[in-house]
């Protein structure tokens, strides 16, 4: 019988693999103690809060740990029906949501042609949105086709919504791009 040197190897691997299983079987020896433990003592005196992920509009349950306030863990709540203690990728990293150091936590604007972005207040972002989309607005409106259709568009705005906002929001950020005549609609969530 003749044996490649890739059959040796993964015959070679199985059987130590197995061999090792098979010992601390035997012995009795379980991680799964070990593991429980380490994650007992993450959250120990920690307050558990039940909560939703932000993420889709699936509702998957999660139970928020905090100490003095502060959040220390953020996990699937096995109580749910929905998700039974599981989260996605993007819902098991909802703990960096609120803990990254690289969040963005001032409004910043940089002026056309500048080169450095300057802290600004968010009223005053808030207010030159809505003049910028005012202004665009009137400048593109299209009230009919040269055809005469009624169509009542603005082609020149485009509205992406975010993956954390929820389906209530959505809907409401969407009947008002709607009514801005804005048809270019969509949400990080589906790309």
């Amino acid at each position: 019988m003749q044996v490649s040197r890739r059959d040796f190897l993964q015959l070679t691997a199985s059987a130590g693999a197995g061999t090792a299983i098979g010992g601390l079987v035997g012995l009795g020896v379980t991680l799964a103690p070990a593991t429980a433990r380490a994650q007992e003592l993450r959250i120990k005196d920690a307050k558990t809060t039940p909560s939703i992920c932000p993420f889709c509009s699936v509702g998957c349950a999660t139970l928020i740990h905090t100490v003095d306030g502060k959040i220390v863990n953020i996990e699937g709540d096995p109580r749910s029906p929905h998700n039974e203690g599981t989260l996605c990728p993007k819902g098991a990293a909802i703990y960096q949501l609120h803990m990254n150091p690289n969040r963005a936590t001032k409004v910043l604007h940089r002026k056309p042609g500048a080169k450095d972005w300057e802290v600004v207040e968010l009223e005053w972002a808030m207010d030159r949105v809505a003049e910028l989309i005012k202004k665009t607005r009137d400048e593109t409106f299209i009230e009919k086709l040269p055809n005469g259709k009624l169509v009542n568009m603005s082609p020149a705005i485009f509205a992406l919504g975010g993956a954390t906002l929820d389906n209530e929001f959505n809907h409401v950020c969407q009947k008002f791009w709607r009514g801005l005549g804005v048809v270019a609609i969509e949400n990080q969530a589906r790309i």
